[in-house]
């Protein structure tokens, strides 16, 4: 198929370019720069923003198969500090494109939602049946778009699925591509720069949760497997499928500490580590529960091991300590 990325210079949408790619799909990148790469691409890329219908057009009338849908703002605490900044990104600009494709008669849409939409969920392993009551505005603004596709599937026939996705991590086994985001906000990049030198540091954002070492637990997924789900969502559309959501997890909850240990650990270095306190919208717990991608698409996560994903991530930063300038 003909699929157009939208953000697809940023870090998930890099490597789901490259896994489109290896799939055989004929990929066109539309992205606007403003966290993407060009470094982090090798097809065509339409250097554009969501918010500029005359290119967005442009693009489409090109003719596509399938749009995989990543370009958004990503920083939960940020958006509790700008709600309209997210939903005018993350909510508006999916309404652009949702009418766009409707517009060139794009069939079918793979949309990058978040485990965030749970907020503190109700159980663990966390299911997709599960209550959505989002904590923060970003969750928020992914959710409004979920409860948008099934509508624009049934009235202007955009077959589409959301992935909820939980913490993506880890770079390339060959140390080609990895996270550049500036400023960064995961937990592994930001202790792999204290671990480089690059911070003082490492500030561990609350140690007074209801968990075994009272650090958050999370759900890592590597985000070569995170790639991969996007390329058996785009074939389960492909083959006629019609609306649904999946969580992608690896299934296994990591706390804070375990990502900081393992990575002293794998980098030989014992950095600096300081307690502050909670952010705000952190919920305690998100694991997955991603059997339902597992069994209904045959998705297997293959390097969400935490020791690969910090190894892969702890490979790429030490390499390339300025991201793609060197």
């Amino acid at each position: 198929m003909r699929v157009l990325v939208t953000g697809g210079a940023g870090y998930i949408g890099s490597f789901t370019t490259r896994a489109l790619q290896e799939a055989g799909h004929d990929v066109v990148v539309f992205d606007n720069l403003s966290f993407g790469h060009r470094e982090a691409v090798d097809v065509e890329l339409v250097e554009a923003d969501l918010a500029d219908a005359g290119a967005l057009d442009a693009c489409l009338a090109g003719g596509f198969d399938a749009i995989i849908h990543f370009a958004a703002f990503i920083e939960a605490g940020e958006s509790m500090e700008n709600a309209a900044r997210f939903f005018e990104n993350n909510t508006a600009n999916a309404i652009r494109l949702l009418n766009a494709a409707a517009r060139h008669a794009v069939p079918r849409l793979v949309f990058s939602s978040t485990a965030g939409v749970y907020g503190n969920p109700v159980r663990v392993p966390i299911t997709e049946s599960d209550p959505a009551v989002p904590i923060n505005v970003y969750a928020e603004s992914k959710l409004l778009v979920e409860r948008m596709l099934p509508w624009y599937e049934l009235v202007h026939g955009v077959r589409s699925v959301a992935l909820r996705y939980f913490n993506a991590a880890g770079a390339a086994l060959d140390g080609s591509i990895g996270q550049d985001h500036e400023p960064a906000s995961h937990i592994v990049t930001i202790a792999i720069q204290t671990a480089l030198g690059q911070r003082d540091r490492f500030v561990l954002f609350g140690d007074d949760y209801p968990t075994p070492d009272h650090t958050c637990v999370r759900d890592y997924i590597h985000v070569l497997d995170l790639a991969s789900a996007h390329v058996v969502a785009l074939a389960y559309l492909q083959d006629g499928g019609t609306f649904d959501v999946f969580n992608v997890g690896a299934g296994h909850g990591w706390s804070n500490w375990d990502v900081i240990n393992t990575l002293k650990r794998i980098s030989g270095v014992d950095f600096a580590v300081e307690v502050g306190p909670r952010r705000a919208g952190d919920p305690v717990e998100l694991v997955a529960d991603a059997s339902k991608l597992r069994r209904q698409l045959g998705w297997t996560p293959r390097y969400s091991d935490l020791d690969t994903i910090v190894r892969t991530a702890w490979d790429w930063h030490r390499t390339h300590p300025r991201g793609y300038a060197g």
